[in-house]
């Protein structure tokens, strides 16, 4: 027995939020914004947009280790944040999370048109998210009403450690029957989750415009001048240098053009680890 180069895609493993769903990514940054606001503590939604990918309590932990926020902090408590108070926030969060998911549950357009080329080429679907459990029934359930079912669901607290991590799209190499972790894509729109991708050993793809980084409604991402846009996709893929993504687009409803790509180089006996 010998091993042989996967010739084709066996999974694609989608993130979520600014990946198939809420354009720009707006439910999870926004309820940061108002669960430390509830604290007394000020946070841009710029500032709560920076760890995003990561589990939701680290990414608290992550704002909470910023210097102009634990500042702030300070002012408000007179000291600075200890892992208690990053509980604390996270506990308010997750309500609030859960609350106001339905306000950014839409699908990103063309996700269900990509869904259904990969599903037609026998592709399963795995998913996995930043998101614990508690929302991501919501999240589902939302997307399910909207048309879209994934094959396999990880949430973050369902693994040891998540983001940037691999378990998470590991366990859906195990769960979807996947034999070879290079038949399988990692796409998502953060740094962590292609790095978790490229940690798995599996092919990756980044999302420049329908998630965190670009952080637009789909609607202002249209109306964007040529030039801005061109200029947003270079800052962007410059944000993700470090995490090495495979391919670059601007949504999911580009990936179908990134799957046929990817089957031509292990066609030609290319592997993920080795570009």
């Amino acid at each position: 027995m010998s091993y042989e180069n996967p010739k084709s895609i066996q999974a694609v493993v989608l993130d979520w939020a600014g990946t198939v769903v809420d354009f720009g990514s707006f439910a999870p940054t926004q309820i940061f914004v108002e669960a430390f606001r509830e604290f007394g503590v000020a946070i841009s939604l710029e500032e709560a947009r920076g760890p995003m990918g990561t589990g939701k309590w680290d990414h608290i932990r992550a704002l909470c280790n910023e210097p102009q926020i634990a500042n702030r902090y300070a002012e408000r408590f007179g000291r600075r944040p200890t892992n208690d108070d990053v509980t604390a926030i996270y506990k308010r969060f997750m309500p609030l999370q859960i609350e106001k998911i339905a306000e950014h549950s839409g699908l990103i357009p063309g996700a269900l048109d990509a869904v259904a080329v990969l599903r037609a080429r026998g592709i399963k679907i795995g998913s996995c998210s930043g998101y614990p459990v508690c929302v991501m029934e919501r999240v589902v359930a939302l997307a399910k009403a909207n048309g879209y079912v994934a094959d396999h669901v990880v949430a973050t607290d369902e693994v040891p450690n998540g983001r940037p991590g691999p378990a998470q799209a590991l366990s859906n190499v195990i769960a979807l029957g996947v034999d070879d972790v290079a038949a399988c894509v990692k796409v998502d729109d953060t740094v962590p989750g292609v790095l978790e991708g490229r940690k798995a050993g599996m092919w990756t793809v980044a999302l420049t415009c329908s998630g965190n980084a670009l952080g637009l409604s789909y609607d202002a991402f249209r109306a964007l001048p040529p030039d801005r846009l061109s200029a947003e996709r270079v800052r962007i893929g410059a944000s993700f240098a470090a995490a090495r993504p495979h391919f670059l687009i601007d949504t999911i409803a580009d990936l179908p053009g990134v799957i046929e790509a990817i089957e031509g180089r292990l066609a030609a006996g290319h592997m993920p680890q080795a570009c």
